[in-house]
C-alpha cells in the first residue's frame, strides 16, 4: 500500500509538471492521456517492458499526461512505450487501451 500511495504521489507531481513543459512530441506518436481506468482509486500501471510480467514503475490515474514514443503488438494488446513530464521523465510501457489522443 506504501508504494503505491508513493506512485500516486509522484504520478501527479509530475502529471502537474508536464502539463507546460512541453508543447510538442520529439519523434513519437504525440501527447495521450490516461483514460479508461474503471475505479476512482486505481491507476494504470507503467510497466518496465511490454507485457504484464515486468514489474510496476507507478501507477498513473485517469487524466494523466503522457508522451507516447512507440506502441508494439504483444500478445492481445498493444503496448505503448511512454514518457511522464517531457523529456528526461520517467518512461515506460502502458497497454495502449487506456490511451486516449489529447
Amino acid at each position: 500500500m506504501r508504494g503505491l500511495t508513493f506512485s500516486f504521489l509522484v504520478a501527479i507531481s509530475l502529471t502537474a509538471c508536464s502539463s507546460s513543459a512541453v508543447d510538442a512530441p520529439l519523434g513519437g506518436l504525440g501527447r495521450y492521456q490516461v483514460a479508461g481506468v474503471e475505479d476512482d482509486d486505481d491507476m494504470l500501471k507503467m510497466r518496465a517492458g511490454p507485457g504484464t510480467g515486468y514489474i510496476i514503475v507507478l501507477g498513473m490515474p485517469n487524466g494523466t499526461s503522457v508522451w507516447v514514443d512507440s506502441c508494439e503488438p504483444s500478445g492481445n494488446t498493444s503496448w505503448c512505450k511512454v514518457t511522464l513530464g517531457g523529456p528526461g521523465g520517467v518512461s515506460g510501457y502502458v497497454s495502449k487501451a487506456y490511451l486516449k489522443a489529447v
